[in-house]
């Protein structure tokens, strides 16, 4: 897709998000959750797991479409439908292209783009969050099906979910080269939903702890071979990760741009907010740090089309698109002054919904860590 062809669909991205979304927003926001008919709204516009082949009903474009969606939600300021909109779209979805089997793909795949299917991943359990070789959820194998037993915790669209991908323990005491991938059909019997969980922000993303209790799977729900879920996820991080720098940037965009408004309509001493020199330096500043960034991303984004994005590049991606996003919009709230403190301004949601991406997809700190193994071997 050219850019010609990028800009005219991430165009009509942004009116159906604007015309679908924006009259419901605050209304979900408050209720901290959104109908399970939005997935089928968004399937119908054309706007899920797009860059999935035509032959399963999607369109069939490159990643950088799907990019380009995240990006125009979190714009807007959907944070919590950017979140949940990139595990469907970005993550699960690639999962299943990339590594199912046939009858998994025509399976899954059409009910995914039309939004029938709604799509969660399972890593993070209370002892195992960006240690994934501390999983111990566990699937055994009995005859020809599989029995899976555990939790997991802060699931992204785990309340509505109808298809998650979960990682268990298949060979024990082999950690990461013992751990599978399964495709768990979520009305299976032994599937269970905890309580929603509530969070700081991102309140239109449902979250929730998910339970299997003697779970029969069978042999069809291995994704992938035996023993190389660990291999799949690190395959897919780049991906995951590059979309939460999409989250990042645009959130920072849409922030400083109803900053820009605020400030040259609001007054204080007899003058626009926009006339003092703090406020001009520091809007300054934010657009700098966006820009760096977003070159930065381009680069990256670009390497992953061409299947040459390295992790260490998606991992210096993440931490400095995320800790300069929740950086920028502090900035930007500060303008508000207590407005931005307040809820009736959607800077406080910019500010609210940032806080989560320096820490799932993996912590800053945990990014900080790879770039310097990177560096030193080890």
């Amino acid at each position: 897709m050219d850019n010609e062809e990028l800009t005219l669909f991430r165009d009509m991205a942004h009116r159906a998000l604007e015309a679908e979304i924006s009259p419901h927003i605050e209304q979900w926001e408050a209720q901290h959750s959104v109908p399970r008919e939005l997935w089928h709204t968004l399937g119908q516009a054309g706007l899920l797991c797009p860059d999935m082949p035509e032959e399963y009903g999607a369109a069939g474009t490159t990643p950088e479409v799907t990019f380009a969606v995240i990006e125009e939600m979190s714009r807007l300021g959907f944070g919590g439908i950017a979140s949940g909109y990139s595990i469907h779209s970005n993550i699960v979805a690639p999962y299943i292209e990339h590594f199912g089997t046939e009858e998994q793909k025509s399976q899954w795949l059409p009910k995914m783009v039309t939004g029938e299917a709604l799509g969660a991943l399972a890593m993070t359990e209370p002892s195992a969050g960006s240690d994934v070789q501390s999983i111990r959820t566990k699937a055994v194998k009995d005859g020809d099906e599989w029995i899976l037993n555990g939790s997991k915790i802060f699931i992204t669209n785990g309340m509505l979910a109808d298809i998650v991908i979960v990682a268990a323990i298949t060979d024990p005491g082999k950690g990461a080269k013992g751990t599978s991938l399964f495709i768990v059909d979520a009305t299976l019997p032994g599937f269970a939903r905890g309580k929603k969980i509530e969070k700081m922000g991102q309140h239109t993303s449902d979250t929730a702890e998910l339970f299997f209790q003697d779970v029969r799977l069978p042999a069809s729900s291995l994704l992938g071979e035996l023993n190389k879920g660990f291999v799949i996820m690190m395959t897919e991080l780049p991906r995951e990760r590059l979309g939460i720098a999409a989250q990042a940037i645009a959130a920072a965009e849409g922030a400083l741009d109803i900053t820009v408004d605020y400030v040259l309509e609001r007054k204080a001493f007899g003058q626009t907010i926009a006339s003092f020199q703090n406020t001009r330096f520091t809007l300054a500043e934010v657009k700098t740090e966006i820009a760096i960034n977003r070159a930065f991303y381009e680069k990256c984004a670009d390497a992953y089309t061409e299947q040459r994005l390295t992790a260490e590049d998606a991992a210096m991606l993440k931490y400095a698109s995320t800790e300069m996003q929740c950086k920028t919009v502090d900035q930007c709230l500060q303008l508000f002054g207590g407005y931005g403190y307040t809820t009736e301004y959607p800077i406080s949601r910019f500010y609210t919904d940032a806080r989560i991406q320096r820490i799932y997809g993996g912590t800053s700190e945990i990014m900080r860590e790879l770039v310097a193994r990177s560096i030193l071997g080890r």
